[in-house]
């Protein structure tokens, strides 16, 4: 009955990371294999989800006001304006939101350049697409993107790029010039970009992190991805989002409501007190943790 499995199921192995967190649960060990922080969710966040769960939010549910204060902050961080009414989907995490995000663009035969090393899950969702990962490698031992090599992996069928920055697993937080590279190659070859930003808040020495879909060109054409997990220590909420033109947003919400509905609804509520945290609560985050 194996050969009943899709070509893509045949090609997929066991997640390395789950395996080595598995691992190190068992042995009680220090894991380093997955990315979750290691300190406690702030306790008034914890309370905000069990007081939501205790006044009933327990069914299927959007909520709105997730997207209203998204675009606040995405206005405030890197001044894009979006309509929280039509540019948001709200997600089971980031790793959904990127996966939807996937499946909203790509078709089988697109290549989509990433740069190596990446985060697993970006190459499995390129080929459960359809699509063809391109891997382009980082220089060590800073993780310096090397403008030709980005060049020269373009082709006839590139359809979109993907970013991670801050990037996962290196740390490295693109500079404003490669970004320039990256979104100047957008932009002539007329491809999409799909962005993870789940560490925008996590970042070393003062750098600042910068959003592709700030730089010119750049907002029509680009996907933004981000969650909870990180900035607020809850990587089991499962509350992530994608941000993007109406009609990509509109078509990432179409594919999660066929995959799982809705993101938790009493997490939901709850990440309503955490989009409300002061700048204070970010500061703080980069020096010592929630």
């Amino acid at each position: 009955m194996e050969q009943k499995l899709s070509s893509v199921a045949k090609t997929f192995t066991p997640s390395a990371i789950q395996e080595l967190s598995h691992l190190a649960q068992r042995s009680n060990a220090i894991n380093l294999a997955e990315g979750f922080p290691d300190f406690s969710a702030p306790s008034h966040l914890k309370n905000a989800a069990i007081s939501a769960i205790n006044s009933d939010f327990n069914q299927y549910r959007h909520v709105q006001g997730i997207c209203d204060h998204l675009a606040n902050i995405m206005k405030g961080m890197h001044g894009l304006d979006f309509d929280p009414r039509t540019d948001m989907a709200i997600c089971c995490g980031q790793t959904e939101a990127f996966a939807a995000a996937v499946f909203a663009i790509i078709d089988p035969g697109d290549e989509v350049v990433l740069f190596d090393p990446s985060y697993e899950t970006y190459g499995g969702c390129i080929r459960m697409a359809g699509g063809i990962p391109v891997y382009v490698a980082l220089e060590p031992p800073h993780w310096t993107l090397d403008p030709d090599r980005f060049i020269n992996s373009f082709t006839a069928r590139t359809k979109a790029v993907i970013l991670n920055s801050p990037h996962n697993p290196t740390g490295k937080v693109f500079t404003k010039d490669e970004l320039e590279t990256i979104a100047g190659a957008c932009c002539r070859r007329d491809c999409m970009a799909i962005t993870d930003e789940i560490y925008e808040h996590i970042t070393y020495d003062n750098i600042k992190h910068i959003s592709l879909a700030s730089l010119p060109g750049m907002q029509e054409r680009t996907i933004i991805t981000s969650s909870l997990s990180k900035t607020f220590s809850v990587t089991g909420w499962r509350v992530g989002w994608a941000i993007a033109p109406a009609f990509f947003a509109s078509a990432i919400r179409n594919i999660h409501i066929k995959i799982t509905d809705s993101a938790p609804a009493p997490f939901q509520e709850a990440a309503l007190t955490a989009l409300r945290s002061p700048p204070e609560y970010f500061e703080k985050l980069r020096r010592v943790g929630p």
